[in-house]
């Protein structure tokens, strides 16, 4: 039986088969891949972004509350401590926790993390703070 014009061949279309469904399967795989590392990255960007706010919000509770407390022992003994805490302060008041895509987030956050550290050697208070699933350790 020959093929009429118009009309794919059988024997064309069983061979050709293997050739479409695997271009079909590797479109569906695709699609699917993308869709999966979308949420992926949605899911990790959000633990991430959480991950930072916490610690950064450490930070100002902490350096908000020392300020306080010195304010009321006033002396010029501790209007450098009172400074750099202000500083601290004022870096975090700056971090753009509301920009995704901002350049300078990790090197910002650096920064804040060492006058942390500065803030807590002139308090004479170990710095060795962990969050998240790691432990919390400030000695007093």
């Amino acid at each position: 039986m020959a093929a009429v014009e118009g009309e794919p061949d059988a024997f064309d279309a069983i061979v050709m088969a293997e050739t479409r469904f695997h271009g079909e399967g590797y479109q569906d795989g695709y699609a699917e891949g993308v869709h999966a590392g979308v949420m992926e990255g949605r899911q990790y960007g959000v633990q991430q972004g959480a991950s930072i706010g916490s610690e950064v919000g450490t930070y100002l509770g902490f350096a908000v509350m020392w300020q306080q407390l010195l304010r009321k022992t006033s002396g010029e003994k501790y209007s450098k401590k009172i400074k750099v805490l202000e500083q601290l302060i004022e870096m975090i008041q700056n971090f753009p926790l509301e920009d995704p895509v901002y350049d300078k987030l990790q090197d910002d956050l650096e920064k804040i993390r060492g006058r942390f550290k500065q803030v807590c050697s002139l308090l004479h208070i170990p710095s060795d703070l962990r969050l998240g699933s790691e432990r919390i350790s400030f000695s007093f």
